[in-house]
């Protein structure tokens, strides 16, 4: 089952099933900018410093930490980093379990690196206005770059970091981050409307029951509240997944390839792991061999999963438009 875990992961990288090739990063891109800005040096921000006599890494970038915990804010703070040095930008969220476990993994790799890479981390669950679908992506020359969801191998994920950081070198981006400058106060985070506050601060606890009761009470006294909305759609897919293993459920799921249950239930294990057109073409190719309440299942499943992720997500307007052809074919 192990093999089994790591080809299931390797699968969701770029959502392509392969790695994203840097290889003409640093050429192309490079020469685009030389062209379009000759003469002018790189950026700095306040505080880095410069080395007479060494190569362009001569800069020394002061930060707290080469991880940072973070918001919009600082997102647009590190898109202009990445002018000096590549910066990885992982955006996970509480109910995926792949993106939870790659928080460690990201953190090791990164500062392994030595400070020549920075890693931002971006919870989706307290800036939902950031996105829904958990993601890792790389800022380089200001730029964004998708690079994977899920959690794909460690070895890939460090091949990728070693030729950002390659390309970047070839692009006179060798800054490198000092480490133990004084940390500037973070802006507050908005304040959470109670039943949310509620919600998350069960949910920190690991009391899905308690943080569904929550969503559910503002939905009740706000029908028109999307942000529960959504918040519910996450706990319930948390709460169904809860105590389960990855293991178990994919095997149910192979032994019986006609249990409508067993098949939701894998779906909501592809959907967690950030392979969201996986988890809808499941259901959706179930539709037409199941009896109405099947078929009501499965709605009402994928309808949460779009909650879930985002109607704004290409790969569920995609999905939507498959679930209206079959609701009306």
């Amino acid at each position: 089952m192990a093999d089994e875990q790591v080809n299931d992961r390797s699968a969701a990288i770029a959502g392509s099933g392969g790695a994203v090739d840097l290889s003409t990063l640093a050429g192309a891109a490079g020469a685009q900018e030389a062209q379009a800005r000759p003469q002018q040096p790189a950026p700095q921000p306040a505080g880095a410093s410069q080395h007479p006599g060494q190569p362009g890494g001569s800069q020394q970038i002061p930060l707290p930490d080469v991880v940072i915990e973070g918001s919009d804010t600082e997102l647009e703070q590190f898109a202009q980093l990445s002018s000096l040095l590549p910066v990885l930008v992982q955006m996970h969220a509480g109910w995926s379990h792949e993106s939870t476990e790659l928080v460690p993994v990201l953190e090791q790799i990164v500062r392994a690196a030595n400070g020549r890479i920075a890693l931002l981390r971006i919870n989706l669950d307290a800036h939902p206005h950031l996105g829904r679908q958990p993601q890792t992506i790389a800022l380089f020359g200001g730029q964004p770059m998708p690079l994977f969801n899920g959690n794909p191998p460690r070895e890939q994920i460090e091949q990728l970091v070693a030729e950002l950081i390659q390309a970047a070198a070839q692009r006179g981006m060798t800054a490198t981050i000092a480490t133990g400058a004084a940390p500037e106060e973070p802006a507050p985070e908005p304040e959470l409307p109670p039943l949310h506050q509620a919600a998350r601060d069960a949910l920190e606890r690991g009391d899905i029951a308690a943080a569904q009761q929550a969503y559910e009470k503002a939905l009740a006294e706000q029908p028109g509240d999307d942000a529960a909305r959504t918040g519910l759609a996450q706990v319930r897919l948390l709460g169904r997944l809860q105590g389960k293993t990855l293991a178990e459920i994919r095997e149910r799921a192979a032994e019986n390839p006609n249990d409508l249950e067993a098949q939701l239930e894998v779906a909501d294990l592809d959907l967690s792991g950030g392979h969201v057109d996986d988890a809808c073409n499941r259901l959706l190719s179930l539709f037409s061999s199941v009896d109405v309440d099947g078929k009501t299942a499965i709605r009402e499943r994928l309808l949460e999963y779009f909650e879930v992720v985002g109607n704004e997500d290409v790969r569920v307007q995609r999905a939507r438009q498959q679930l209206t052809n079959l609701l009306f074919a």
